[in-house]
Formats: C-alpha cells, structure tokens, sequence
C-alpha cells in the first residue's frame, strides 16, 4: 500500500493520491498539528472521506510514537538507542511541545456526518484503509433497540423511558447480556456499522444500544450523527466527552440548519393540552390510591412513583398557567407577534419557571413521564409533557451563581427570537387518543390557540458551545460550502485553516450549459410569478423530453420543491410530456417518506442497468434524499438538470425573521464580525441545495456527464459566481435550443469513445424460475437463476436499518408464486419491447412499427417499465403477503392501449398485476395458492391439463367465470384454442379466440413479412445473386427475381421499369445505367418512377408539405422565416438552431432533418452532416437522402442510402456555388 510523508506524518494511503487530495490530507494534518479549526471543501468525488479518515488516523498513530519515543528516552536518561537515528529527529509536535504527554491523553477522533446511511458509507470506506482503530457507532434506540415490546411503541420518548424501566428494573434480557458481551475482543477489534451491531446484537442475544454505549469508552473513533453533537440534550443523553477531542463534521453544507434546529423549539397547543390530560389521568388515578389508604406517600413510593400528589398537582397548574399566557396575546393573523430572544425568561417567569424551580420542575416531569409510559395496556399522549421538559433543558441551560445569571440570560439569547402566531392547523391534528381524558381538556384540544416558537437564528451559538466544551480542534468539510467567507463568518468560531480544491477531472469529461429557453422559444424559469404558467411548464417539458433523448443511460432532474415537482408532473401527465420522456427513458419519483424510497431507487438502478432500455429518469427535489450524499456514478448519473433556483419560501415567518436578524446584525457592525446580509444569505440558500444537487453526476476520475441549467435566472454574472469553483470554467450560456441539443449530442460521443464503458449485463435470467418455450432451446433446458451481482447500487441508502429494508419480490426466501408471476411477464414485456440504440433506430422502429398488423396489438398496453406507479403496486402485494391490510387501488391516468377483452397477445405487466390482485381477492388463500402454483408448473412443463385441473375451481361460481377466462392470457399460442373451447364448455362464453392467437411470434413476423413483400410492386434480390445480376437488363424489362433467384412477375405485363434491391446489393450496382432508366433509388435500392414526369421542383413543395403536416402551421411559418433570413444573412447557425429545435421536439419529425439537408447549399454540407452525425451518433449523408414521402418511408425501416439528387432549386441561383 502507497504511503507518503505529509508536515512530518507518515500517511498509508489505499492508491497513489491525486494531487487535490495530497493538499486536502496536508490541511486536514496542519488543523490537527496547530490545534486550528478548519473549513475544507472538495468537490464531490475527489476523495475526500478516504483522504480525511487516513490523514486522521495517520496523525493519530504518530502522535502515540510520539509519545512511546519520550517515554524510551525517559528510560534510557540520556542515551540514543539507535545511533544512527537521535531521538530528537523522532518528533515532538504531536506531544504538543513540553506538556508532559501520556497514553491517555491521545485525542478521540469523533467523526459526524449528517445521518446514518452515510456514516454507514464511510465505515465502508475505513474498512479499505491499512487502519484498524477501535471504532464505535452511536445511534439511538429507534436503530438500534431489539426488544420487541420496545419497540413497539410508536412514540420516541415513549419508547426511550420504557427501555429505562427496563433497565432499572433489569427485566432486559437484551440489556442484562451487556456487560458480558461489551469486552469480546472480536467485538471490540471490529469495525461495525448500525446494521452489523444489530445482526451481532440479534445473534448473541445482547443490547446493541448499551453495547454501543459501552465501546464508546474504550473507541479511538466515535461516529454518530451531527445533531448528537449539536443538541445540548443529546449530548448530555449519550454522554458524550468533548474535552481534547477532535471532532469532524462530513457533508457540513447542513450544519448550519442542524445548529438552529437542535437550539429551537415550537410548542402547539395540542402539546399543551395532551400534557394537561396526561397530568389529569395521573390525578384521577392518585386520587383514587389516596382514598384507599392515607399513607398515599408510601403508596406512590410502591407504585413506582417518587412524587406525591401536591407535586402532580403543582404540574398541572404550571401547564394550564401556560396555556393561559400565550394564548393571552392577540395575535394578527397573518404576522404574528415577535418578542427579542430573553422575552423567554419573562414569559416563563409567569407561569413560576426560572432558574430557582427549574430543576425541581425538570426531575417531577421525568417521574411523571417515565410512570406513564411504563403502564402497561394503556395508551397515553405524553409528547406533550416531553415537549416541556426539553424546553427546560434548553431555556436553563448551565448552572450560573445569582451575579451571573442576567449575563448567562443575555448571552443565551442574543441569537434568538420569541414568535407567537395563530395555529392554523388546529383542524388537522389527530383526535385524541387518550379515553380518559377530561371534557375540559378535549374542549381545549379543539380550540384554535397560539404557538410559542422559539427559534435560533446564528448556527454560532452551537459552535461556540463546543469550542467551550475544550475541543482540540473542529474540521467542517463537504463538497459544497462556497462561498467559504459567508459560511465561516456564521459559524461565530475561527477558521484558520481553508481549502477550496479543485477536482480530478478533465475538460472533456463534463459539460455544464445554462438553457435560456425551451424549443418552443420560451424562456424558462421557476420563478413565483411564472413557475406555473402553463407556457412555462410544457416549455419545461419540452426541454426535459428533447434531452432526455440525447443524454445516455440515467439523468436526473431536480425541481425546486416537492409541490412544484408534483404540479409539473401533473400538468405533463395531462398534456402528454410524461408519455414521451416515459417513452425513452421510464420515470420514477422521489417519494416523500422515506418508507418506499428504497424501492423507487432500487427501480432507477435496475431499470438503468437493463441492456434493454435507454436508461430511466428520476424526478427529485433539491435538499431531498436522492440530492444528499446519493452516488450516482457512471451509467446511474450521465445527466443533471437543474429545473429552477429553490429558494426558501419567502413569505415563512422564519425565513423573514432569519432576514431581518442577518440584516441587525450587519447594521451593528461589531468589530472583527462580520455578518450576511439577508438578502445574501437567501440567495446562498438556494445556490447551495443547487451545488449540493449537481454533485451528484461526477463521482470519481473517470466519470463524466453534463449539467443542465434550465432557468434564464443563472446567466447572470452573479448567480454563475455561485456555482461551485471547479464548474464555473465550463459553464456555456445558450439562447438557441438547436444548440444545446448539437453540444450536448456532440459531447456524449466523444465522452462515450474516450472513456468506454463496460457494456451492461442482461439480467434476465434473475426474473424469475422458468423460460418462455419460445425463447427456450433444448441445450438450455431452464434459466439461470443467478442474478448480475456486480451492479453498483449506493451505499447510502437505508437498507442497514431495520424499518427501512426491503424484501426483494423475486428473492428465494420470502417471494411466492404471484410475485414471481409478476416479474416474468415484466420482463417479458419489456423484451418484447427492446429499445432502439439511437435516433435514427428510434425512427425507424415508429416507421416499422405504423405498419405492423394491428391484430398484434389488441389487448396490450405500455409496460410500467419498473417506474414508480408499479413499485407502490409490487409494495401493496407484497403487504398482502405477509399478512398486511390489502389495499387494491386501480391505477387511472393511463392511457388504453387496446380493448379490455383479455387478446391472444402476451399479457403486460399492468394487467397481469391487477388481475392476480382481483383473484387474490375473490378467492380463498388455498385456491389462490393453488392457481398460482400451477400457471408456474404449467410455464415449466406446458402441460395444460395440470392449470385446468387447478382452475376447475373458478368454474364453480359465475361470479368467478370471468377469472378462468382472464387465465387466457397466459397461455401459449398452441394451446389458445383448446382453452377457448374448454372455456365454451364450461362458462357458456368464450375467451374471444381469433386464428392468428395460435401463431407464435417468430410465425407472425414471417406472416407480417410475406403479406409486406406480396403487396410490394418492386421486384426483390437477395445478396446471394447480386453478383449475377445485369442491372441493364433489369431496366429494360427483363425476368425477375423470385426468393431462390428469378420470380414471375406479379401482373401479366413484363414490362415493369422498377426493381426492388437489398441493401447489400448496393456495391455491385451502376447507378447510372440505373437512373437512365427512369428509376429512382428508395432506401431498399430501386423504386417505381413517380407517376407523371416528376420534377425536381415538386420535391421541396412534397417536403413543405409534410413539414406543415408534421409541426403545424404556426412552427412552419418559423422555419420559413429562418430560411429567409438564411437567404439574405447566409447565417447557418441560426437556421440549424431553428430547424434542430423544431424537428428534433418528436422522434417522428426526426426523418424531416435529415431531409433538409437536401436543400443545404454546398459550403455548408459537411458542417450540416456533421452536426447530423453528432445527434443519430452514425454517419448519415444527409445531403443525399432522397426526398421520398412518408408512406413510402413508412415500410421501408431501412437505413438510407446515398443517391445523386442533390437538390438545390428551393434556393435562388445566387445561393447555388
């Protein structure tokens, strides 16, 4: 393993570094060596958790050599052990000069990041270095906790104080077995994430939770989520040691919120009231004990509960005293009310809360909660009481004398604001669960009240408390923090030590273009006053269709915000934008929850990885999931756009309230502080979650990808400073559309041969147990059940945590046979349907598929191809499986494909899916069971007879007969009319069975051809006899080719001028000789002569024609304005922006281009042949092709060939040169 010296330290690295991350190791070593704090950013796939965890541990191992090399000395007083090497070339930095150093003394190395999944990725990266520290993960009881009762509970604290009873009362099973477990040696020398510590808690039948908790005290690293850092509360709750500690924030572009957040509180009156009816249930039940024997003290002290019923009492007036005051200010209801941040300690003060009461307060609460959550059958809201109790914690934070107490109020609040403001969500809180509740308290649940809000406006109040608690230095690195000046200036806390460094790719590997207008011409933008134009958003979805084509496997697309993502989809659903982009690249969405995202991301990649399609487009929101620390590498992420600016919503109190402080704050101008403005800070806001968006496409040295920029507001000069250091050199501004479709075409090509990719698996064999007969050779009697393993999937997602996995439909170990029913046809479909590798593929497929027999498709709809709608469809079954509520909901907004009766054709994934729900439904689980079992031993064995023994049972009720006809589906072509007739028999009513439902595929393709060629008035060759042929005598009438050589003509006269020619014919042919005789080449090699004496004049007007048919009226009257101004201006790239933008909108207009370069004059050839090679991504002499009309294009699927009408009389003379 490579290992450099960097300031003195030794530093074994897993490669040889890159220079980027040989300067971000050097500064993370000098925050270490100088005890500074540092801000570090590096763009997202440079490195950077590799390079911070090895740099660390580094800088760790020598500072105990260090410290091993002054204790030999001491030893050997005086003498050199080696004297070729003094002592004193050992080092002393590490040992921090002359303070008198021990074992004890070696800092921890606390390392934060923003959530688990990503701790999780960096635990896996630790795990690839030549380091082996001792390492412990903190998490909470909702990750962590294996007792079932618990775990149960729906409420955090409810669970937090019943794991405490447990604990105290050691009923644990789970918790007894820790202090056996904690000192395992395999335990303590392993590196273990959440998931694993789970696993080994499960298996060794001990408390991941306190077993977490008890390697803390002997770990060299501590990882843990930064808001355990943040939250005075949680650090005190995990008893976190600061002191000499280096602490380390990764992804730190969010602990600025995080700081706010841990510091500010809401509280509701629903919090007020649900903690008065807990307090007044306790009562009740006092009261009642109270009356049973005098002594009710020693009763309590019996019960569990250590404070009497005159304390509970005092705890209820303190609550209604509360609930009283705020809702004693009138408040406006639209503003609201805002108070400086100590008018706290005065409100409190009211209700007889201060520094004197709190603790006494704080201690009856905790009793309270903890004998309320520890009742066992009953139910009670305690959240509220909760609520309270930490508002304590954070208001009375230290322990100051009388003479500083005003100071310590003082300084706890400069950064805060008190708002009171209406609660208007009343009407939507939950009704109250609690049965015992009182008629005044329920009454006071209903009513609209204020809230009291509590909120941090400087994440420096956080900062400073941990610079407080002594720590040896703070690191803050992610991919995004630029601006570094207004990021550290918030932080209240110096920065002496600050990087911004550039990345490790190269020019041709990333494209960046901000697109000021759609193909329609208009300007794009997400701003409030235009976001939801109905020009505006098809404009979008014209831009995110068109590119969508020319940007390979995976793009993303971010909006600024889940409502706006969800109108926009809305709107293109209606207008049709959804059905292209699903066309070439299948949709799926970033849900809300975080409950089905794993499926929806597990869908992308799948849908992505399949060599079957185009790849998959994945709608997300900025500051989202899939935005934050998601590694979308190579072929999951060739593409960004950026759809508009999220800025925070301007009219919430909070942000207005966060403006006006920045804005106070510059206006005082204290010296060596300075501050942003509002306005600077809002902007930054946005820029920042943009930043943190297009990290997502490049992640490591050879990746590449472009970034789209698709809202007019980024050209300017300001808003382009923004953008990330290592983008801004790139960046491209484009007025034209045309363009960008050209450059982005152009790109791509070049990135693909450069940097090839390996060529993706099929993974079809992974969809199931058995194989279509059709597909199905005697060598290969059954499918492959092993699945493509190496699919690279992101390691951040949730899958460690237990809430948050999914099981796999088609795993062996939970799938039955109706999921793995429903996976085969998906994949069945979705082979039917294998997409075109390009463009011109693209147009050829339309063209051949108009003509296809339009029996073919009765009956058969779009494959859901994987997307979003079929994920929450595949998650209602597999509910059902196990036991869960069923939900069957009928999926609408799709459009029909066909007619509802059950056709001949394979069945679609959608239909399959809906009908085995209706089955499930409608019979017994045996009978279901049954069913299903036998339509997989029927597609093993093709034995009919076993299904309709099986489905005998849906013949029993009429209710059921349309069930066993629905079975039609799935049987195969030689089989149809039997079950038809069986169907007859039984039912009195058919399945509709047609003659041609018993060709195979490969028989109705043959049929499809022959009915084509029979109907053809040209002659056809093959390639064998080429050669043979005298293509003079052809022309003249000669004898014509039958499928073995020569044919009969079809019609009595022999005279006919034209002949058919493959393609491979084409070499041996004398074009001329051909043209004199009158015949025109059409893309298969000779065609008929055009009836009448066909000018070349009638060309364009034919080509005019179509065009006008294809774009309308309005979009023609554009492209002959641009061949005017071409005319005049001899201006070539603004008519190819014009024209590409116009026939590149539709996969069918496509043909229109390539057509139009018949009328480019000569000086402009080859830029048109490129810039046409660029977008269809094969050469295409576009100059060349002919001007045939679109039915006759329609049956001939073939590539164009080059001919000799080169057609230049729709310009004038002057143009011809």
């Amino acid at each position: 393993m490579p290992s450099l010296s960097l300031n003195g330290v030794t530093v074994k690295f897993p490669f040889p570094p890159y220079d980027c991350q040989k300067d971000y190791m050097a500064k993370v070593i000098e925050c270490l060596q100088k005890k500074a704090n540092g801000v570090l950013e590096s763009p997202t796939g440079t490195g950077k958790t590799l390079c911070l965890l090895c740099a660390t541990l580094a800088w760790r191992e020598n500072f105990k050599d260090t410290i091993s090399a002054r204790k030999i000395a001491e030893k050997l007083g005086g003498e050199e052990m080696f004297p070729n090497t003094p002592m004193s070339s050992w080092g002393t930095a590490a040992t921090d000069g002359a303070t008198p150093t021990y074992y004890t003394d070696i800092p921890k190395i606390i390392y934060a990041s923003r959530t688990h999944s990503q701790l999780a990725q960096v635990i896996n990266e630790l795990k690839n270095t030549s380091y082996s520290p001792k390492v412990c993960v903190l998490g909470s009881r909702e990750q962590l906790c294996i007792n079932q009762e618990v775990m149960r509970q729906e409420s955090h604290h409810v669970k937090v104080h019943m794991c405490r009873g447990k604990v105290s009362t050691r009923s644990c099973t789970y918790y007894n077995n820790v202090e056996e477990k904690s000192t395992d040696k395999d335990l303590v020398n392993s590196i273990l994430d959440v998931e694993d510590l789970v696993k080994y808690g499960n298996k060794q039948r001990v408390c991941p939770y306190y077993l977490s908790r008890s390697l803390k005290q002997q770990a060299d690293v501590i990882f843990m989520p930064y808001n355990y850092l943040l939250d005075p509360k949680s650090r005190r709750a995990h008893n976190i040691e600061l002191n000499g500690a280096v602490v380390i924030f990764d992804e730190a572009h969010n602990v600025e919120k995080t700081c706010e957040e841990s510091t500010s509180f809401d509280l509701s009156p629903y919090d007020v009231s649900s903690a008065i009816s807990a307090v007044d249930r306790l009562l009740v039940e006092q009261a009642k004990e109270a009356t049973v024997s005098e002594d009710f003290n020693v009763e309590a002290l019996n019960s569990g509960l250590k404070v009497n019923i005159e304390t509970i009492a005092k705890i209820k007036q303190i609550l209604l005293d509360l609930e009283a005051v705020v809702d004693s200010y009138e408040v406006p209801s639209e503003k609201g009310i805002t108070k400086p941040g100590i008018f706290i300690y005065e409100l409190l003060e009211r209700i007889h809360l201060n520094y004197n009461s709190k603790t006494a307060v704080y201690e009856a609460l905790e009793q309270i909660i903890g004998h309320l959550t520890g009742q066992a059958g009953i139910f009670l809201n305690t959240s509220g009481l909760q609520k309270l109790a930490d508002i304590i914690q954070l208001v009375f934070c230290g322990e100051p004398s009388e003479a500083d107490r005003q100071q310590q109020m003082q300084s706890n609040t400069a950064h805060f604001k008190v708002h009171i403001h209406r609660d208007n969500s009343y009407h939507k809180k939950p009704q109250n669960t609690d049965v015992w509740a009182s008629s005044s308290a329920s009454s006071s649940s209903k009513k609209q009240g204020n809230i009291l809000s509590y909120w941090c406006f400087s994440p420096g109040f956080s900062m400073q408390d941990l610079v407080n608690q002594g720590v040896r230095c703070i690191i803050l690195t992610s991919g995004t923090l630029s601006p570094l000046s207004s990021f550290t200036c918030e932080m209240r806390i110096p920065f002496s030590v600050s990087l911004e460094n550039s990345h490790v790719i190269e020019r041709d590997q990333i494209f960046v273009g901000i697109i000021e207008q759609g193909p329609d011409g208009v300007a794009l933008s997400s701003a409030y006053d235009r976001r939801f134009l109905p020009e505006n958003m098809a404009s979008l979805g014209n831009t995110v269709a068109n590119l969508s084509r020319v940007v390979p496997d995976g793009l993303l697309v971010f909006f600024p915000s889940f409502p706006l993502m969800e109108k926009t989809l809305d709107f293109w659903k209606t207008s049709g934008h959804a059905d292209r982009i699903e066309t070439v690249k299948p949709i799926f969405v970033e849900p809300k929850g975080k409950g089905t995202f794993n499926e929806v991301i597990d869908g992308y990649y799948d849908k992505v990885n399949d060599p079957k399609s185009k790849g998959g487009t994945f709608f997300a929101v900025c500051r989202g999931k899939a935005s934050e620390g998601l590694d979308f590498a190579d072929t999951f992420g060739r593409g960004v756009i950026i759809t508009g600016l999220p800025f925070p919503p301007r009219m919430d109190p909070r942000v207005i309230l966060k403006m006006q402080f920045l804005d106070e704050m510059s206006r005082k101008k204290a010296p060596g502080l300075k501050y942003l403005s509002g306005q600077d800070w809002y902007k930054q806001q946005a820029f920042r979650a943009v930043n943190q968006a297009i990290g997502r496409v490049i992640r490591h040295k050879e990746d590449f990808g472009a970034i789209l920029l698709c809202d007019q507001r980024f050209k300017g000069p300001g808003a382009r400073a923004q953008l990330p250091s290592w983008v801004r050199p790139y960046v491209r501004l484009y007025s034209s559309f045309g363009n960008v479709i050209r450059d982005v075409s152009q790109f791509f090509r070049v990135a693909q041969k450069m940097r090839p990719v390996v060529e993706k698996k099929a993974a079809a064999e992974s969809c199931g147990t058995v194989c279509s007969p059709e597909t199905q050779s005697s060598a290969f009697p059954s499918c492959s059940s092993s699945k493509s393993s190496n699919t690279q999937k992101a390691k951040e997602l949730d899958a460690h945590l237990p809430s948050l996995k999914r099981r796999r439909l088609n795993e062996q170990s939970g799938a039955n046979g109706m999921a793995k029913i429903c996976i085969e046809y998906e994949y069945e479909v979705q082979e039917s349907q294998k997409r075109p590798a390009n463009l011109l593929d693209a147009l050829e497929r339309g063209d051949h598929c108009a003509g296809e027999d339009g029996d073919a498709v009765v009956g058969e709809e779009k494959a859901n191809h994987l997307s979003t709608l079929s994920l929450q469809c595949d998650k209602r079954m597999d509910d059902e499986m196990r036991g869960g509520k069923r939900k069957i909901k009928l999926v609408q907004g799709q459009k029909s494909r066909g007619s509802e009766d059950v056709s001949g054709e394979g069945p679609s994934s959608s239909r399959v899916k809906s009908f085995l729900a209706e089955m499930k439904k409608s019979l017994s689980q045996f009978s279901f069971d049954r069913i299903i079992q036998a339509l997989q031993t029927y597609k093993k064995t093709d034995s009919l007879d076993v299904l309709l023994t099986a489905a005998a049972v849906l013949t029993e009720d009429a209710n059921t007969h349309c069930l066993l006809r629905g079975l039609y589906q799935f049987i195969r072509p030689h089989h149809k009319k039997r079950f038809d007739e069986k169907c007859q028999q039984l039912t009195g009513q058919g399945c509709g069975y047609k003659p041609n439902h018993s060709l195979s595929v490969d028989e109705k393709k043959a049929l499809m051809l022959q009915s084509a060629t029979a109907s053809q008035p040209a002659v056809g060759l093959t390639s064998s006899t080429c050669s043979q042929l005298n293509t003079q005598q052809l022309n003249k009438g000669g004898a014509h080719l039958n499928q073995q050589g020569l044919r009969e003509p079809q019609t009595a006269t022999a005279s006919q001028p034209a002949a058919g020619l493959t393609s491979s014919t084409c070499s041996q042919l004398n074009t001329q000789q051909l043209n004199k005789g009158g015949s025109h080449l059409n893309q298969q090699g000779l065609r008929e002569p055009q009836t009448g004496s066909a000018s070349k004049s009638d060309v364009p007007a034919a080509f005019l024609a179509d065009v006008k048919r294809a774009i309308g009226a309005e979009k023609s009257a554009r492209l002959f304005q641009a061949i005017q101004s071409y005319k005049k201006t001899d201006g070539y790239e603004e008519l190819v922006a014009t024209v590409v933008s116009l026939f590149t909108e539709r996969d069918e207009d496509f043909n229109l281009l390539i057509r139009f370069g018949m009328f480019i004059p000569p000086r402009h050839k080859k830029q048109y042949k490129e810039m046409l090679d660029a977008l269809i991504g094969q050469s295409v002499s576009a100059a060349e092709v002919p001007a045939v009309c679109e039915d006759q294009q329609r049956h001939v699927p073939s590539p164009p060939l080059k001919t000799q009408s080169k057609i230049s009389s729709f310009f004038p003379n002057s143009q011809r040169k």
